[in-house]
């Protein structure tokens, strides 16, 4: 069954009415939109020192913004099969299916998901559901995340965007580093997710369930993340470096949530909304192209 969530459950707060910020992405009359694309499209060069990236090595790259600094995980470039793979069981679903083999660049992911302390330190203001510097930002929706990152990309003059579905899912399952496992990181979700079994229904600082193959944490529960992609149904052709669909109704989104059981939080695991849903679960996670 596919998930898709178009009203608040019992337990969510009720629902705001916000007003949508204007980015580039903004849906047409036809409630379609189009996702970023991966052109190098840079904003402005800050001479602030504090915006600037203070470390690289050859995994990563570390940046700061007024003073509140991140990690972006470089995921060398692979071929691995996306969707239903036998590890996951009984629990695939038909919108896991067909697998098949994506071929992807190499790109940069978070270490963690965005927190609130990045959130606000880019945007000025934080209205998650649960307040802390090390919580992931939450009850964001897709055009607000979009704004967010245009914002960083100007900052920083570093072509920041969402993560393609098929780069969220290679980074998941490990990479070019991958055990094959269930969640990511591990068969055992208690291990690396925060889920309905052991969240008591709210989120959690980042990092503090283990990484996956990758050093990438939380990839399994805590918030879902958002995608660039619209979402759409699989097919068994190989692909490189794919976006699903360039137009749809709702958007992808990954990882699974501290409400969702640990079935919903596999690497697998699909669920989509509309762009402009917002509730105490979607959350982001940021993505580079160098």
């Amino acid at each position: 069954m596919i998930h898709i969530v178009l009203v608040s459950s019992a337990q969510s707060k009720p629902v705001q009415h916000r007003k949508k910020p204007t980015t580039t992405n903004s849906p047409t009359s036809k409630g379609n939109s189009t996702p970023s694309k991966k052109t190098n499209i840079q904003g402005k060069n800050t001479t602030n020192n504090t915006n600037s990236p203070k470390l690289r090595s050859s995994n990563k790259e570390v940046f700061t913004i007024n003073g509140i600094s991140f990690n972006m995980i470089r995921i060398e470039g692979g071929t691995y099969t996306m969707g239903a793979t036998s590890e996951q069981g009984g629990d695939g679903e038909n919108s896991e299916r067909p697998i098949h083999q994506v071929t992807l660049s190499t790109f940069y992911i978070g270490e963690t998901e965005v927190t609130q302390a990045l959130w606000k330190a880019v945007m000025g203001e934080n209205h998650s559901n649960w307040k802390g510097n090390t919580l992931p930002v939450e009850s964001v929706n897709w055009y607000e995340c979009q704004q967010f990152i245009d914002k960083i990309k100007e900052i920083t003059g570093q072509n920041f965007r969402f993560p393609t579905e098929a780069e969220w899912e290679y980074a998941a399952r490990g990479g070019n580093k991958s055990h094959h496992t269930k969640y990511s990181g591990s068969n055992n979700a208690n291990a690396v997710a925060w889920h309905s079994g052991n969240s008591n229904n709210r989120t959690h600082p980042v990092k503090n369930k283990a990484p996956n193959e990758l050093g990438l944490y939380d990839m399994s529960g805590n918030v879902d993340e958002w995608c660039m992609d619209w979402y759409g149904d699989y097919n068994s052709e190989s692909q490189i470096n794919p976006i699903e669909h360039s137009q749809g109704r709702f958007k992808v989104l990954r990882g699974g949530t501290f409400l969702f059981d640990e079935k919903n939080c596999r690497v697998s695991a699909r669920s989509n909304n509309v762009p402009g849903y917002w509730d105490f679960y979607p959350g982001l996670r940021l993505a580079l192209t160098k």
